[in-house]
């Protein structure tokens, strides 16, 4: 063996051994413009793992940074890496790291939690006020060659799951936490308002659930013809007009055919979240995903008349195993929301987020570094 392939068994084992070469991120500098750049990532510390990421799928918040410096409340206040939906190949790990290894492929939950605050305790850490989440400001994300991460956050992927596959556990999981909380099972018809992203996520996690009937909305009926070859049992297309809103309800039941158990809303405006409020039945349960908007005027007092249940989702919990499990049986196949797929060039990254930003044909969009 020539003096520089050799290394200890023990530098074998951890990833150690040679120089590393630069680590390069794409950078948020400002309202739609990224850089990549030179990355210098934290010191490896006895629980983390050093991941070399080879799939990222770009979110709704990437594209809400990218395109107005903020999501929601997280606002961009300096120069940011981007980027939470990811996979790659672990190339170090700490010397207290037993449950991975080197060259193992991961999916990476990009969540960091405090573990010591009530709602850590509580197991519900998705609401750690102290959460430290890739690409949500401050911290940075993981549109980079390298990222270092805490190995009980990363998880060993199936053979018969690729790494693209690996990044979707991220927006499955939003799907899946949803179901949970929703307790959609073989007798619960399913509303989701909204054929985007997470809708459609949202149509193979309810299904993956058992809902023997899923009937999806939305104004674009090309997002509607996906969830057509999806799964959907029926779509509808439907106005932006909230005027329209009764007449819709009234359709929407229909198409159904028997009562709405629980309606999804993933879109997030007040046309949405009223005909989710009113399509749903009596004593159901209206979960609201979507947060396009930091308020809403929805017609809540006659849905709590009917005992009709609001439930808030924000990000999700303890979902990768079971992500990982329904993609490894098959139960939900994820590829065909891959619409495009681009490299890790200065050109590419910029055109992904702006085929991302501009809506259309594009659902995934996704980085193959």
């Amino acid at each position: 063996m020539a003096s520089s392939e050799m290394m200890t068994s023990r530098e074998k084992g951890r990833g150690g051994g040679g120089e590393e070469e630069e680590n390069m991120a794409a950078w948020l500098l400002g309202i739609k413009t990224l850089k990549i750049q030179l990355y210098h990532l934290p010191p490896l510390g006895p629980n983390d793992v050093k991941v070399c990421i080879k799939a990222l799928g770009i979110c709704g918040s990437d594209v809400h940074h990218f395109t107005t410096m903020r999501c929601a409340n997280f606002m961009v206040k300096k120069p940011m890496v981007i980027g939470h939906e990811c996979a790659g190949i672990i190339q170090e790990i700490g010397s207290e790291v037993k449950s991975l290894a080197v060259g193992d492929r991961v999916a990476l939950e990009p969540g960091i939690s405090c573990q010591r605050c009530n709602l850590c305790r509580d197991g519900r850490y998705n609401l750690c006020p102290q959460m430290k989440f890739f690409g949500s400001p401050p911290t940075n994300g993981s549109l980079a060659n390298k990222v270092v991460h805490p190995a009980n956050l990363c998880f060993k992927l199936p053979e018969n799951v690729s790494l693209e596959e690996g990044a979707m556990c991220e927006p499955l999981s939003v799907g899946v936490h949803a179901c949970r909380r929703a307790k959609v099972g073989p007798e619960t018809n399913v509303l989701i308002m909204g054929s985007g992203p997470i809708g459609l996520i949202t149509l193979l996690a309810a299904r993956a659930f058992g809902a023997p009937r899923v009937v999806i909305v939305d104004v674009d009926n090309r997002r509607l013809s996906l969830a057509q070859n999806l799964g959907a049992d029926e779509t509808i297309q439907v106005s932006t007009d909230v005027q329209d809103v009764g007449a819709e309800v009234e359709k929407i039941q229909n198409a159904m055919g028997s009562g709405i158990d629980v309606s999804f809303d993933c879109v997030g405006y007040n046309k949405t979240m009223s005909t989710a409020l009113n399509a749903t039945h009596s004593g159901g349960r209206v979960c609201l995903i979507g947060l396009a908007l930091r308020e809403m005027t929805v017609p809540l007092t006659p849905a709590a008349a009917r005992e009709v249940d609001v439930i808030g989702i924000f990000r999700y919990r303890n979902t990768w195993p079971l992500c990982i499990e329904f993609l490894r049986t098959g139960k939900i196949d994820v590829k065909p929301l891959i619409t495009h797929r681009f490299g890790f060039s200065q050109h590419e990254v910029e055109e992904a987020f702006e085929t991302s930003a501009a809506g259309g044909n594009a659902i995934k969009v996704m980085f193959k570094l």
